[in-house]
């Protein structure tokens, strides 16, 4: 079964993602912030991470940066999740070490194809 950790300080976006993957046969792991989502990397090791960029602690650019520096987190895959849409923000997402990028209001289908692309072609059990 795929693992994905998500890092999500928001309560609605945290439930209706988690709920949603979980239905689709993911494992799910939560982090309420980018230092439990580091924390939570290294112990866990997950297939992949949603990582929202605005969290608290530690923000989601630098808990990217962390994880991407660590030779035991620097291969998992990291897809930021972001209201931030202005110009740059997915240059700076993909600079801070994601993989790849995406908007919310979350597009779930669109989320879906690029978590299979980088959970290493593995479909949910």
């Amino acid at each position: 079964m795929t693992k994905i950790l998500l890092v999500e300080d928001n309560e609605m976006n945290r439930d209706m993602l988690s709920r949603r993957l979980m239905r689709r046969g993911y494992e799910v792991d939560i982090a309420l912030d980018g230092e439990q989502g580091v924390s939570m990397a290294k112990s866990t090791a997950p297939d992949l991470v949603l990582m929202d960029m605005s969290l608290p602690i530690i923000d989601g650019w630098e808990a990217t940066r962390l994880l991407k520096a660590d030779e035991a987190t620097r291969a998992i895959p990291i897809i930021a999740l972001t209201a931030h849409a202005m110009a740059g923000d997915r240059e700076r997402a993909m600079e801070s070490g994601c993989d790849d990028y995406d908007t919310k209001p979350v597009d779930f289908k669109r989320l879906l194809v690029k978590i299979e692309q980088l959970a290493g072609g593995q479909e949910p059990s």
